[in-house]
């Protein structure tokens, strides 16, 4: 199962998390985000893929971040069309990301069929990402798509053994970000690795 930790940006905190064997690391360059990098850190990871967020960003400013910080995947989690996954071309496998409350929200991914590489289901809530909380899993129940997905939105350090739990045929890996967090952006290590160790009971 992929595990992604999102919302990084201090080197050190970068450092000590890449070391705990998890796959992907996400960087949010969204201005708005409490979480936005507007820099290029000190350390970027070696050991793990990385994960760009962008929201209704240029395709000019998703270039120039992918070619800035060398990532392995483009995470769109905006109101972003199909055309303009198009328009990025093949620069970049893409992760769409979907709010989801409901089984009726999962309609919309049915447009982004083949085009995206993976989708990642988030809570719908008043941000576009990183509210906290999560949504009723079981709805996901409901998705007969082809794509894989990410399971994100609000999972903390007591949720491994229902992570664990969860079984769906199209689940790839699941997404870690605020519930982790001593400060924004600054994930508490401790709590990652107690979680991954409970998880992989």
């Amino acid at each position: 199962m992929i595990i992604k930790v999102c919302g990084m940006r201090e080197p050190d905190n970068i450092r000590a998390v890449e070391q705990l064997g998890i796959q992907w690391m996400g960087f949010i360059f969204w201005p708005k985000s409490s979480r936005y990098v507007e820099t290029r850190p000190a350390y970027l990871p070696t050991r793990v893929k990385r994960v760009g967020v962008f929201v209704d960003a240029e395709p000019d400013e998703v270039s120039r971040r992918a070619d800035e910080f060398g990532l392995d995947y483009i995470q769109l989690h905006g109101s972003e069309s199909p055309d303009y996954i198009r328009q990025l071309g093949s620069r970049c496998p893409v992760i769409k990301a979907f709010n989801i409350a409901t089984a009726a929200d999962l309609e919309q991914t049915k447009a982004y069929e083949g085009l995206s590489d993976y989708f990642l289901f988030d809570t719908k809530g008043k941000s576009v990402g990183g509210n906290g909380t999560q949504f009723d899993w079981s709805v996901l129940e409901s998705y007969d798509g082809s794509t894989p997905f990410l399971l994100s939105g609000g999972i903390g350090p007591d949720d491994a053994r229902r992570v664990r739990d969860f079984r769906h045929r199209r689940l790839a890996g699941i997404d870690l970000n605020s519930r982790f967090e001593t400060s924004p952006a600054y994930k508490d290590v401790n709590q990652l690795k107690r979680f991954l160790y409970e998880q992989n009971q």
